[in-house]
């Protein structure tokens, strides 16, 4: 199995619905995404998915929730805008782009120290 992986930054604001603590007040955060791909074959340059293309798929799907209001965006105005939410909505907004490779986990940082992976 080979597998590859990308990284981007963006930065935000969220507020937690039904959170007791800190986190229910509008707060932001500079976010940073990595997202695994991972597949049996290589193409016939020796790629499992090009880097670049990966890279410019996950700028275009981080520029819908840069410099927002997280909690007024689908599908954050139905669901907790939380790590874990986010990583999954990375997932699914990614996935369909990436045949034959499979996304294999997808990591969401709040900050230095924190972060939420969401694996299929």
């Amino acid at each position: 199995m080979f597998e590859i992986c990308v990284e981007h930054s963006f930065a935000a604001g969220h507020a937690l619905r039904n959170y007791r603590g800190k986190c229910e007040n509008v707060h932001g955060h500079n976010y940073r995404v990595q997202v695994g791909v991972a597949g049996p074959e290589l193409d016939a340059s020796g790629l499992l998915f090009d880097f670049s293309e990966l890279k410019r798929m996950l700028r275009a799907t981080s520029e819908y929730l840069d410099h927002q209001f997280i909690n007024d965006l689908k599908p954050f105005d139905q669901i907790n805008p939380s790590a874990e939410n986010i990583a999954k909505f990375f997932y699914d907004e990614l996935q369909g782009g990436l045949k034959p490779a499979a996304i294999t986990f997808v990591r969401v940082w709040e900050t230095d120290t924190s972060y939420a992976v969401y694996r299929p």
